[in-house]
């Protein structure tokens, strides 16, 4: 009994971590980048804790890396897009991050339409694109919350360096994405023949 309530732990990180997104736009939406940066903080470091513990004591579940990915997904674009609403970010930067999720989201759509099963294994340079865009959304915060040294400093590393290299990310990883799975899908189609001739 205990044992598999032990196993559940790495799960209600992630959905605490989902439930951390409303919050987390509503500061940013009324100014609070102070408490924002926090929650944003706290969901980062809530990443890498639940990540830790499903490997490290096996503590894995179909549910936990169904939902571990959309709840990263969801904050980050969440983020992304009421930052850029504020007029904070450039409209292209969202376009590329939230389009990137799409355009995979739509792949494995189709892809399990066609094949019945998909299994998205998220990649060491997608992994990068997540880590690079929560430390560049950290960085922003740190820069609005205006604080003496600190928010200077993180202006001049997301100006222009973080902005182009998180975009950077998001394309080189998304056309991974499309390329692996594009020759997956290919190979599965020449197999399927092959079984029926």
């Amino acid at each position: 009994m205990i044992s598999g309530a032990l196993r559940q732990i790495p799960n209600a990180i992630t959905v605490a971590r989902l439930v951390l997104v409303a919050p987390t736009a509503y500061c940013l939406l009324r100014g609070n980048y102070q408490l924002a940066l926090v929650l944003m903080a706290v969901a980062g470091a809530s990443d890498a804790v639940d990540g830790w513990l499903a490997r490290r004591f096996d503590w894995t579940s179909r549910f936990g890396a169904a939902l571990d990915p959309v709840a990263d997904k969801l904050l980050v674009g969440v983020v992304f897009i009421v930052l850029t609403v504020q007029g904070h970010l450039p409209w292209w930067l969202v376009a590329i991050v939230v389009g990137r999720d799409a355009v995979i989201l739509a792949g494995a759509g189709i892809y399990r339409l066609l094949f019945k099963h998909v299994e998205l294994v998220p990649t060491f340079i997608s992994k990068a694109n997540t880590a690079m865009q929560i430390v560049l959304l950290l960085l922003f915060l740190l820069m609005l919350c205006e604080l003496p040294l600190v928010s200077g400093w993180a202006r001049l590393v997301i100006f222009p360096y973080g902005v182009w290299l998180v975009a950077l990310l998001g394309v080189v990883s998304g056309l991974d994405y499309v390329v692996t799975w594009s020759r997956r899908a290919i190979r599965q189609a020449r197999a399927r023949r092959g079984a029926h001739s």
